[in-house]
């Protein structure tokens, strides 16, 4: 068999695999992301104290990763119903007895 006819694999990666300078640089971000998040409490209350509007800001956003968002929907059609018969029923009630005492 010839190394280069279809279907004879050589080797390299398997499919879906990342080369290492990107395993390596996830690697990193990842590192970079959890130290963030360790000192994130402090990070908020500090800027919670010189910017309240701020904080609110960005409190707000980080929510957005938290509760989703609700989405609109529109509903369009037609309804073919005629209205036949509206009966309005007016009941009064008093603490007055009928002679007005």
């Amino acid at each position: 068999m010839a190394k280069f006819e279809v279907g004879n694999k050589l080797g390299g990666r398997k499919p879906g695999s990342l080369n290492r300078s990107t395993e390596q640089a996830k690697l990193t971000i990842a590192r970079l992301a959890n130290r963030g998040l360790d000192n994130i409490m402090e990070d908020f209350d500090k800027i919670r104290k010189e910017s309240p509007t701020e904080a609110a800001k960005l409190y707000l956003k980080l929510l957005e990763y938290i509760v989703p968002k609700k989405t609109s929907m529109e509903i369009s059609g037609e309804i073919d119903h005629r209205i036949q018969q509206v009966s309005i029923n007016i009941n009064r009630s008093s603490s007055k007895d009928e002679s007005g005492n």
